[in-house]
């Protein structure tokens, strides 16, 4: 039998098939039942799925970031896949290859590691390029780089996906740095570099992609802060101001106090960091959402929440 995965399961399909629990909700329906909501998903994709049946009991028997077998039926569902789940079990992880069940970005990590190694290397204050390089070019820091997201589900939220955003943005601050010419460009680059590589100790992706303790005690922006602080502290004659430029920009980057950023930006530099930092992570959340959104047939996206509006299927590049 052909190994069933998320995206090649269609309507009507019986599914025996191994699948990561990425959310899981017990909730009450409009019967008075109570009924378990599930997204599953592998490396191609997620489906939402729905439990009937001994709700309580199977509740207890497993937790998100688990392997379960799932049995069930696909049925269609406000014009979307739903996976109607029959019987379940908890698969021990040790027993399957994590890489089927997370999903990894497009890209050859190494390649993108090349070509962000050769924006660092056109940077022209010593101090900051001794610094990123320093900490890109750490034994410890390097393959976690290569493999770490960058967040639990909103943008980039794959293998490789923290190196892809960061290159990402460190072309557009290249454009930025050469088209407003009064823009410090190794600033630039080093709050794209440096912005989110806290969370290659904030997330673990050992067990599909969750929060460390570490993570969640103290946060990606602390950590850099830290990070700054230690490889600083080794370079010869970086300066006490140089590292408080370097710590506001890290701690302004979500731009907003309700955004989570301790500090709002205060000078031109940190603001683009914030503003780009935002842009390339919505473009992705929209990609990635009207991708996912592109298999169900429909014209329109369902409700965004987090947008708040319905999107547009159509790929404009194909059609026009």
């Amino acid at each position: 039998m052909e190994k069933q995965t998320v995206q090649s399961l269609q309507d009507k399909s019986n599914v025996d098939a191994l699948f990561l629990v990425k959310e899981k909700n017990v909730s009450v329906g409009k019967n008075g039942r109570p009924f378990m909501g599930l997204q599953l998903g592998d490396a191609t994709g997620t489906i939402d799925a729905r439990l009937w049946d001994r709700v309580d009991e199977l509740a207890r028997e497993f937790e998100i970031g688990d392997i379960l077998r799932v049995k069930g039926l696909v049925q269609i569902f406000q014009h979307r896949k739903q996976l109607i789940v029959h019987r379940l079990e908890r698969v021990e992880a040790s027993t399957v290859d994590m890489a089927d069940f997370i999903p990894a970005t497009a890209r050859n990590a190494e390649d993108m590691m090349a070509e962000l190694t050769q924006l660092v290397r056109s940077m022209k204050n010593d101090y900051l390029r001794q610094l990123v390089t320093d900490t890109l070019e750490d034994p410890e820091i390097r393959p976690m780089v290569l493999r770490a997201p960058a967040a639990k589900s909103i943008h980039h939220a794959w293998m490789g996906g923290l190196l892809e955003h960061i290159l990402s943005i460190c072309k557009i601050m290249d454009f930025m740095g050469t088209h407003y010419s009064f823009l410090n460009r190794d600033l630039l680059l080093f709050g794209a570099i440096f912005h989110d590589i806290g969370k290659v100790w904030e997330l673990s992706y050992d067990n599909g992609i969750s929060y460390t303790d570490r993570g969640r005690l103290i946060g990606h922006m602390q950590i850099a802060c830290e990070l700054i602080d230690k490889k600083s502290s080794r370079i010869l004659g970086f300066s006490e101001e140089l590292r408080d430029i370097c710590k506001h920009i890290i701690l302004s980057h979500h731009g907003k106090l309700e955004y989570g950023s301790p500090k709002r930006p205060k000078f031109l530099e940190a603001m683009v960091v914030a503003m780009v930092d935002d842009f390339d992570s919505k473009v992705a959340t929209v990609k990635t959402l009207m991708d996912n959104e592109r298999g169900s047939g429909e014209k329109w996206s369902r409700y965004s929440e987090l947008f708040d509006r319905y999107f547009l299927l159509d790929d404009m590049n194909e059609k026009y």
